[in-house]
């Protein structure tokens, strides 16, 4: 099974957004989501994401917030970073889900 991991600068925000939307489009395909940082580790999905999520029917699980480890890239096949730009991660966290979720979403499908 392929095996793809979503990485963004909390894991709060976009990449469990991005699991969640891929999880809702197949089964074929395991993921997961990372931070490149420690700072929300352990925390769940950014309350405003949550209800992007609920208003698309996204379901999704408690979460917590992880941060990449060298075993994960080992152990995935495919990552995809959201963004090279931590600034530009931290302000996505506080921008219009709608057009997270479109990006996100859009993304998924040429990703299948």
């Amino acid at each position: 099974m392929r095996k793809i991991l979503f990485v963004c600068h909390g894991n709060i925000c976009r990449s469990v957004m991005a699991e969640y939307i891929l999880k809702s489009k197949t089964s074929d395909i395991y993921c997961e989501s990372r931070a490149v940082s420690n700072e929300e580790t352990g925390n769940d999905i950014y309350p405003p994401a949550k209800r992007c999520l609920e208003k698309h029917n996204i379901k999704y699980d408690k979460h917590q917030a992880r941060k990449i480890s060298q075993a994960d890239y080992d152990n995935f096949d495919e990552i995809y970073v959201m963004d090279s730009s931590n600034l530009r991660l931290i302000s996505h966290c506080v921008d219009d889900f709608e057009t997270v979720y479109r990006q996100l979403n859009e993304g998924i499908d040429k990703l299948l």
